[in-house]
């Protein structure tokens, strides 16, 4: 099964299990960037419950702008906040320590574009998981794909279907319960090697 999605910042469990599952990932790469999706945000478990992570970017004056031509908004020093929040919510995880040296670099240097920012974190990411994925992408835009399974919806962050995953122990859910499709980091973090085993497990079928 070939699937088209888009890039999204360090992906969340529904947007793994449909790569592990694909024969082919290929990558969007020439959509318009919209607000409100998982282009710029991802959902992490902190000491509150969940928390949202969310890159700043420069916004055209035109109508429409295209995903990769929108760069970051670097004044802000989103990415010690990201990383400070990281840390807070998952050094006591049992696996934090075994991916911190690989996952830092991300938080230190600047990038231009939030698409390649994205697609540096998927590549580091799939490192950690050790997982080898087909990967190509787009050169255009195609609204209604053939031979291909559409997952684009999955970047909207508003509107996300309700995917029966299985129950994975998380540092905080004795105080807020399991919460369901964070981000690629929860699971890491929390069950490392077991991580890719998991993925390969679910499936993408609603309750």
């Amino acid at each position: 099964m070939k699937i088209v999605l888009h890039p999204t910042y360090f992906p969340n469990i529904t947007h793994f299990v449909a790569m592990v599952n694909a024969e082919e990932v290929i990558l969007e790469m020439e959509d318009n960037f919209l607000k409100q999706t998982y282009r710029n945000r991802t959902y992490i478990y902190g000491a509150n419950g969940k928390l949202g992570l969310n890159i700043p970017v420069i916004h055209s004056q035109k109508n429409r702008q295209k995903y990769k031509d929108v760069k970051i908004y670097n004044q802000d020093n989103w990415q010690s906040l990201h990383w400070k929040s990281i840390l807070s919510a998952y050094r006591t995880s049992p696996f934090f320590e075994y991916y911190e040296d690989e996952l830092q670099p991300l938080f230190m240097k600047n990038a231009d574009f939030i698409l390649d920012h994205n697609l540096h974190c998927l590549e580091i990411i799939c490192d950690c998981l050790q997982l080898e994925l087909n990967f190509s992408k787009t050169d255009t835009f195609e609204k209604t794909l053939k031979d291909k399974t559409d997952y684009r919806q999955l970047v909207n962050a508003k509107k996300e279907p309700n995917y029966n995953f299985e129950k994975y122990t998380q540092v905080f859910s004795a105080k807020h319960g399991f919460i369901p499709n964070l981000s690629i980091l929860d699971l890491l973090f929390n069950e490392g090697p077991n991580a890719l085993n998991y993925l390969e497990s679910q499936t993408l079928k609603t309750k």
